[in-house]
This record gives C-alpha cells, sequence and structure tokens, in this order.
C-alpha cells in the first residue's frame, strides 16, 4: 500500500475514533447528566484508554464542546431542504427555520435538558463562549443568504444583508440566554408562562423591526411549542 493511501486510511481511523467518544458522550450526558458523567465513564463504555482520550481531546469540556457541536451540526443538515427550496419566500425560509431548530430540540427533549442544565454552570464558561462562536460562524452565512432573498423579493428593508445578519444572529444568540433562565425560573415556580410569552413576543417585534417588516409579521413558535418547554 503507497504512503498517502495508508496516510488517508489511517487518519479516517482516527475520525472514526474521536466520532466513538462523541456519541458515548452524547448517550451518558442523556443518561447520567454532565455533571455526573466522568472521562472514565466514557473509557469504560468504549473500553479505550486514557492515553486514547486525550489523544483526541484535552479535557471534559473539550469532549463536551464537540458532542454540542455536533448536535448543531445534525440539527442544520435537516434544515437544507428547507433553505433550498426555490417555492418559499425568505420570510417563510426564516421562520421555518428558527421553527425547524425548535422542533429539533423538541424530539431529543432529554438530550437537550441535560445540555441546558451542563450549560448553566459556571465551570462551563469558557465552553459556552467557544460554542456561542462556532454557532455564531455557522449561523450568520445562513441568515445573510436568508436576508439576501428577502431584499431581492422586496420583504426586507435593509441595507446591508450580510452585517443585519450578524444584528440579527446577536439578538438569538442573547435571547437564547434570556430564555435558558426563563427555562430554570419556570422550573422553580418563580415565574409565570405569560411573563416569558411577553419577553418572546418582545423579541419577535424585534425582528421584524430589524427587517423593517409590519409589526407581527414574524409570528415565530406556536404556543403549544413554547408550553412543551415553558409550561
Amino acid at each position: 500500500m503507497r504512503p498517502v493511501a495508508r496516510t488517508v486510511k489511517a487518519a479516517a481511523a482516527q475520525a472514526i475514533r474521536r466520532e466513538a467518544f462523541v456519541d458515548v458522550a452524547l448517550q451518558l450526558i442523556q443518561t447520567k447528566g454532565y455533571e455526573q458523567m466522568s472521562v472514565q465513564d466514557v473509557l469504560e463504555a468504549l473500553d479505550a484508554s486514557k492515553g486514547a482520550f486525550y489523544h483526541y481531546y484535552d479535557s471534559k469540556h473539550a469532549l463536551v464542546l464537540a458532542a454540542v457541536e455536533r448536535m448543531s451540526d445534525m440539527a442544520l443538515a435537516t434544515l437544507a431542504p428547507l433553505l433550498d427550496d426555490p417555492h418559499l419566500s425568505a420570510l417563510q425560509k426564516l421562520e421555518g427555520f428558527f421553527g425547524g431548530i425548535a422542533a429539533w430540540k423538541s424530539e431529543r427533549k432529554e438530550l437537550v435538558e441535560a445540555t441546558i442544565e451542563a450549560w448553566a454552570s459556571d465551570d462551563n464558561a469558557i465552553v459556552r463562549e467557544k460554542f456561542r462562536r462556532f454557532t455564531r460562524d455557522r449561523l450568520v452565512p445562513i441568515i445573510a443568504a436568508i436576508v439576501r432573498q428577502g431584499v431581492e423579493e422586496g420583504l426586507f428593508t435593509v441595507r446591508s444583508p450580510d452585517e443585519t445578519a450578524i444584528v440579527i444572529v446577536a439578538h438569538v444568540q442573547a435571547f437564547q440566554e434570556v430564555a435558558g433562565e426563563f427555562y430554570f425560573a419556570r422550573l422553580a415556580g418563580t415565574i409565570s408562562f405569560e411573563t416569558f410569552e411577553r419577553v418572546y413576543a418582545a423579541q419577535l417585534e424585534l425582528l421584524d423591526r430589524i427587517l423593517g417588516l409590519p409589526r407581527g409579521s414574524f409570528r415565530g413558535l406556536d404556543r403549544a411549542t413554547l408550553r412543551r418547554w415553558f409550561g
């Protein structure tokens, strides 16, 4: 076998092994919870050595970041047909995009809940920031393409689709942090569902204004979906 072929084969084997650690991490996060999951649990599940683990990941934090990035890529992959549909307007795509992500999360509610709890820990502040940047880099080109389509259709009145996409993603990410806080507050019974509804309505109104749409154009998630998470 030629050296190049051997190198390619070895790289593929390493990629598979690396992804196996992520597979196990996702399972353990869901079954045991992030805080209870240990590197040793991962090693035992894969019958792997510590040396093998640290060859791919320098810490438990690095592994959980890879796991959450995997979840994000999976969610985005399911939305590709919607984004590529030539028959949908930009507003339909934007609503469908955020609605599709919410639906994907709802179908994996236990795993997402476990991840939200892990993310809330102060110990994960650096991981959260890395993931925020990872998400921003993934979302901005997608949103920019939708905004550009909306401008061409005469639906959105913005000067710069690319910069507008950056602003939209920044606001969405900030709202996700607020939604996480509200999620735990609802679990504790310290706020009402109606309070969260009003905050969510304000977020939708903000998106309308950013895009130059009439108030109420961006409908967002339906009440049943909101109830599923914040009821």
